[in-house]
């Protein structure tokens, strides 16, 4: 057991910190103004950097890198904010990586590549008005007529609606009950019978869309099918990785607070001196810190003890509910320990704590995460309709 990062490790986390620090905080400034998106330009510029895909298999474009890598980099993305750090995310850690593992050669090879090129942007479907928590009550259903798949339904909370190229959909695929009709569908956004609602206005993610996704007899071949019926096991395991990518966001916001504030209290003087002279402010930032890389020792255990696959539920709902709630902490007492400077929007740490409060909702919420676990940690699972 090694907990240091090797030489390679090392030179990929400075490359991330030194490109992000220097470029992308102007831009996430713009981005949280604005609501808008990283332009398809950023994006490529990712691809050129080898940021996107640092997971993926080099035969798909990717770097043939693990999935410690791939965390590395994103956390020190989210460390800008969240919307910046997002294309890192979906391209690592999110939707495309259920279509690597499970998909037809075909659609692998039509999708994958293109994510990591930086010519496509790919998020995931899956709550639903009435299917968030509980998603095997989703009502969105797939028939399949010969050679389509024919989807009606609506979709709701997806980060990337309206923006993203194509969305791997949650959905019904067979008249069985409960999961075992769940598969998932790949659909492209100019497919017929596909449309989106307004863009979402939420308390954070501000350059995350998030809109309702409309299907209306929507047509796609069935080789978009990227997990049939009965397939909803599959999709969760990979679901596992996205939730130590969601931690990783998470954390990013917790560690880019504590990098922002220890240079703050060493800078601000009150009372004559350095507020980092007062032991109250020294206590405070050593308790960020150990939740900080307690946070990261979870998260990257869980992606460790994966091998580079895909991580159990018990250790990837460990590390993203204690960043998820480490992560709102620390951002406050960032913003208590910058006073009035931390609450105003013309400094990040505001922002911080409201996409904090966002993760640990996105992709399974904090006390659904407890759930999971004490469900591995007893081998067995809670019907919680009994």
């Amino acid at each position: 057991m090694n907990f240091s990062l090797t030489p390679d490790q090392e030179e990929l986390r400075a490359a991330a910190r030194d490109f992000a620090r220097a470029e992308l905080s102007a831009i996430a400034a713009e981005l949280e103004r604005d609501n808008k998106p990283p332009s398809h330009e950023l994006v490529k510029r990712y691809a050129e950097m080898g940021f996107l895909g640092i997971n993926v298999s080099s035969d798909l474009g990717g770097l043939g890198l693990g999935n410690i890598e791939a965390l590395i980099v994103l956390e020190e993305f989210a460390k800008i904010s969240s919307a910046v750090a997002f294309p890192i995310f979906e391209s690592s850690v999110g939707p495309v990586r259920a279509i690597e593992y499970f998909a037809s050669e075909s659609l692998k090879k039509r999708i994958v590549p293109a994510v990591c090129s930086g010519d496509m942007v790919v998020a995931v479907s899956m709550s639903e008005p009435d299917a968030g928590s509980a998603l095997t009550d989703l009502k969105t259903k797939g028939v399949i007529k010969g050679d389509k798949v024919v989807i009606n339904g609506t979709k709701r909370w997806c980060s990337g609606g309206g923006h993203a190229d194509a969305y791997v959909v949650y959905c019904r695929l067979s008249d069985d009950p409960g999961a075992k009709a769940i598969g998932a569908v790949l659909v492209e956004k100019d497919r017929p019978g596909l449309s989106f609602g307004p863009n979402e206005q939420l308390m954070g993610f501000r350059g995350v869309p998030s809109s309702d996704l409309n299907f209306d007899d929507c047509e796609v071949p069935v080789d978009n099918i990227i997990v049939p019926a009965g397939g909803f096991k599959k999709l969760m395991e990979a679901f596992d990785l996205e939730r130590c990518g969601n931690a990783t966001m998470s954390l990013g916001q917790a560690s880019g607070a504590l990098e922002d504030v220890s240079a703050y209290v060493q800078e601000r003087k009150q009372f004559g001196k350095p507020i980092a002279e007062f032991q109250a402010v020294q206590i405070k930032l050593a308790e960020m810190h150990m939740k900080c890389e307690a946070a990261r020792l979870l998260i990257w255990r869980a992606a460790a003890n994966a091998q580079d696959g895909l991580p159990s539920v018990l250790n990837s709902s460990t590390g993203k509910c204690f960043a998820n709630t480490i992560s709102r902490e620390v951002t406050g007492d960032a913003m208590q320990l910058m006073g009035a400077y931390g609450y105003s929007k013309e400094f990040p740490m505001e922002r911080r704590l409201r996409d904090s409060w966002g993760w640990g909702i996105a992709g399974g919420a904090i006390d659904i995460q407890k759930v999971n676990i004490a469900g591995a940690m007893l081998g067995r699972r809670f019907d919680q309709r009994r």
